[in-house]
């Protein structure tokens, strides 16, 4: 654990008054060597940038009491620019995890002709459930507003997210009412990209990993309790129960670990019962955060782009309402 401070600070002995709770114990160089001995072949992903690539960092989105919250907009040269956008939420147990850990998928996939956005939002130990997701809204509308300036076309833009972050990323597209602002208008999604993100909390086998701990398992601790003790609060922040046939369509990237993926069975099903395209790929013998590291990388970043170009060609992207 580490506190940090939202603005820039002297070494002195006082805190400012936005320092913050930050949980640091997720990262990818931890990851990496948790796994380079699991698996063979396992390597540090190279980004390169193709002639015209630009990232913005940190552009801001959104003004809390304290601090603001910002975004990260990887673009692709004006000569691949297909006008498709993607906003990716970052996992980490819903209290750690940075932006950050999507730069390598981000500039590979703004090589490929898509926008790439990836914004900041907060965590459980500064805020819980819903604050999250309302900054992944926020987020989502910018994009939104922003489109022309970045040349997005209007009803492009998917949402994804890895791990926690695509639970969160699911629900964000699930969900309509979280979309909504206050005058009733719904910001649109057109895909999403879930990887290895949880689509039912109250599925058995998400139970059985994610309620291991009742009130300390990382999700309750997010959403303010064990499933036992805020069972409708669980129902509610899970994807599976909102699923519609304005839902858009679905590509579910999964590292082959079940429990990753808990619910998929019944939202790929009622999906399939509305006639929305969806798609789903194992990468099997790879580790659960396998956007992370080489050879999953590659594949990963080539099956979204596939998926975004195949609605593109067929006009299929959803409305997303």
């Amino acid at each position: 654990m580490a506190l940090a401070a939202a603005a820039a600070c002297g070494l002195t002995g006082s805190l400012p008054a936005t320092a913050r709770e930050v949980d640091d114990s997720y990262t990818v160089a931890q990851r990496f060597e948790q796994y380079k001995d699991q698996y063979s072949g396992i390597t540090w992903p190279a980004v390169t940038l193709a002639e015209g690539q630009e990232i913005l960092f940190d552009r801001s989105y959104k003004r809390l009491s304290d601090r603001s919250l910002g975004l990260d907009v990887f673009l692709p040269s004006q000569r691949r620019r297909l006008g498709t956008a993607l906003v990716l939420v970052h996992g980490g147990a819903w209290r750690s995890g940075d932006k950050s850990h999507f730069y390598a998928l981000a500039s590979r996939l703004a090589g490929l002709g898509h926008t790439v956005i990836l914004p900041e939002y907060r965590l459980a130990p500064e805020a819980g459930y819903p604050s999250g997701m309302t900054d992944a809204a926020d987020a989502l509308r910018w994009v939104h507003d922003n489109a022309a300036h970045f040349g997005i076309k209007p009803g492009w833009i998917a949402v994804g997210g890895a791990s926690s972050g695509g639970q969160m990323a699911a629900l964000l597209a699930y969900d309509a009412r979280i979309r909504t602002d206050e005058a009733g208008r719904v910001v649109p999604v057109a895909a999403l990209i879930d990887l290895d993100g949880v689509l039912d909390m109250t599925d058995p086998l998400a139970l059985q990993f994610e309620n291991a701990a009742g009130d300390k398992s990382p999700f309750a601790q997010w959403v303010g309790g064990s499933f036992e003790s805020t069972p409708q609060t669980w129902i509610d922040a899970s994807a599976a129960h909102h699923v519609s046939p304005r839902s858009p369509p679905t590509l579910i990237l999964g590292s082959g670990i079940p429990r990753f993926t808990a619910g998929r069975v019944a939202v790929l099903a009622a999906l399939k019962s509305h006639g929305t395209r969806t798609e789903v790929y194992d990468l099997f013998d790879a580790p659960h955060d396998f956007w992370l590291f080489e050879p999953w990388l590659t594949p990963t970043a080539r099956r979204i782009d596939r998926f975004l170009r195949a609605l593109l060609s067929s006009s299929q992207m959803g409305d997303g309402r």
